[in-house]
């Protein structure tokens, strides 16, 4: 009898533990970009399903092209500069900001023929850069910072001339344009190629090194408290994968992400240049915030208050579940 209602407890135990693994997973819709700090982001997609998740993933130009996905409900979580959802949260967009993934990630890169020593060379220049990108941030600081002045159209100390990120490459490399700020691996690449020298990296202003954000639907966030908690815990483990296993990292960005368009070398000084993190603070995107609206970046007609959207608390207790500093 004993034996009998043991073999049933057993029995019963394990449908449910059947039950629980066989349970639909959840899914979390991700709106990503194809840069290799964002290599982490993109990871999920085939490594969250331990959390009985599945991360499908939509790759955008911009980080602010993500926005109105998000508005019209097709997207969860996104991953972009600070800059694009600082403005997409002044715009009405329902998110918040609930981690870092990434910290640096741009370069000023010149022609190697050119005699720009400083960026106060790139007076009567032309410099291209994407717009609404952190790279057009950090540029216009540095322009700021050297006392020149910028426009679009002549007239100015500097002729900015935006085009698209997989443009600017080219554009450097025909020479229709003297300087680039550029994301990585392109800058990187740009370097390595020989059509293009680094100037500097622009994190010498207040503003510092811009953080890459995590940012996630005030819907997700309030109601599927659950698949926003799990979401998180993947989201700490597959960037801690990528921190202590750069060969992981190396592989998944060069074969997965660029289809072998970039090499092992570009990938390593991309990624030298923007390391994978997890963390992000209120204050840095209160400065970000700050920056863009003394830019005119976003055409913001009201800049959110960073304490009022950044929420903290999923990306602790992920870490803390994980044990990760």
């Amino acid at each position: 009898m004993k034996a009998a209602k043991l073999a049933g407890s057993i029995l019963l135990i394990s449908f449910f533990h059947f039950h629980a693994y066989a349970q639909k997973p959840d899914v979390v819709r991700v709106g990503n970009l194809k840069f290799a700090h964002y290599g982490a982001i993109s990871y999920m997609s085939e490594f969250c399903g331990k959390y009985n998740l599945k991360v499908t993933e939509r790759v955008f130009a911009k980080g602010i092209d993500i926005m109105p996905a998000i508005i019209a409900g097709e997207i969860d979580v996104a991953a972009s500069a600070a800059d694009a959802a600082i403005a997409g949260r002044s715009g009405g967009v329902p998110i918040y900001a609930v981690a870092g993934f990434a910290e640096g990630g741009a370069r000023i890169v010149i022609r190697p023929d050119l005699p720009i020593k400083s960026v106060k060379d790139f007076k009567g220049r032309k410099v291209g850069v994407a717009r609404g990108g952190a790279q057009e941030l950090l540029l216009l600081a540095e322009l700021a910072k050297n006392n020149l002045t910028w426009s679009d159209q002549p007239g100015k100390d500097v002729r900015i001339v935006y085009m698209a990120f997989a443009d600017l490459n080219q554009a450097l490399q025909a020479k229709n344009i003297d300087a680039m700020a550029q994301s990585e691996p392109q800058a990187s690449q740009a370097i390595n190629k020989g059509f293009g020298m680094e100037l500097l990296k622009p994190y010498d202003t207040p503003m510092g090194e811009p953080i890459r954000t995590l940012v996630m639907t005030e819907k997700m966030y309030n109601t599927k408290r659950p698949v926003a908690e799990r979401f998180m815990k993947c989201f700490v483990e597959a960037t801690k994968t990528f921190i202590e296993k750069p060969e992981v990292a190396e592989k998944y960005v060069i074969s997965k992400m660029f289809k072998n368009q970039i090499t092992s070398q570009d990938f390593k000084d991309a990624i030298g240049n923007s390391p994978y993190t997890y963390d992000l603070t209120v204050e840095h995107i209160q400065i970000t915030t700050d920056f863009m609206q003394k830019y005119g970046v976003g055409r913001m007609q009201k800049p959110p208050k960073a304490a009022d959207w950044v929420k903290l608390d999923l990306l602790a207790e992920a870490k803390t579940a994980l044990g990760v500093k």
